[in-house]
């Protein structure tokens, strides 16, 4: 698997190009927002049409990536699913397909705000859940240290080219959004200026995943 490796907390990481995190020595593959059921809740509520295709994509795609890590463990950091109802709302063939992931292998799904309650398809759930020196939850808070979350859906520019991106500082890895229909915030926003140090890095996701300053 082709990502850059950082150390973190007295461990060693992998951001991969995916925008998948990969902690070897315990086997924790760690994704997060995968918004699983966006077109549908899209219509569901009145929006306009967005075509049905992403809850299958985006679990093809992590399939392929379990396939390739076969990781002992898989963490969702939250906002799976796009709402409660759309867990209920799954096609059989992708209920079936993300039950069998879930079912080969230690599962953790962390509570997001907008999937907040547990899922019938298995795993454990938790607000927050640590291992060794790592705390991993859905949002940041405000001081900590050791933490892995998601929620904010970074991304960073370089030149002419903006794409998702892990934030990470001395305290902190914010992971990219995994799923197929999430927009991102941008690392300039003040909402991640406030929570990330000066010397905080953007890695840019893609074919070959880019260190750089966390532009601010």
């Amino acid at each position: 698997m082709i990502g850059f490796d950082f150390s973190f907390a007295g461990t060693s990481l992998t951001a991969l190009g995916s925008g998948a995190l990969w902690w070897s020595s315990e086997r924790v593959l760690v994704v997060s927002d995968l918004h699983l059921g966006k077109s549908e809740r899209h219509a569901r509520r009145g929006g306009g049409t967005l075509p049905p295709y992403e809850t299958a994509d985006t679990l093809q795609r992590l399939s392929q990536l379990i396939t390739q890590s076969d990781p002992a463990t898989v963490i969702c950091l939250g906002d799976t699913f796009d709402d409660l109802a759309a867990v209920q709302a799954l096609l059989p063939t992708e209920r079936t397909q993300l039950h069998d992931l879930v079912a080969a292998r230690r599962w953790i799904w962390i509570e997001g705000n907008h999937d907040p309650a547990p899922t019938d398809l298995g795993g454990a759930h938790y607000e927050s859940h640590n291992i060794g020196p790592l705390t991993f939850r859905h949002i940041a808070a405000p001081a900590t240290q050791g933490e892995v979350s998601g929620h904010y859906h970074p991304k960073a520019r370089l030149r002419s080219t903006s794409r998702p991106a892990f934030l990470v500082d001395q305290s902190r890895v914010i992971l990219p959004a995994f799923g197929t229909y999430t927009g991102g915030l941008r690392s300039t926003d003040p909402a991640l200026t406030a929570l990330m140090d000066q010397n905080a890095l953007a890695i840019l996701t893609g074919p070959r995943p880019l260190p750089m300053p966390m532009p601010r």
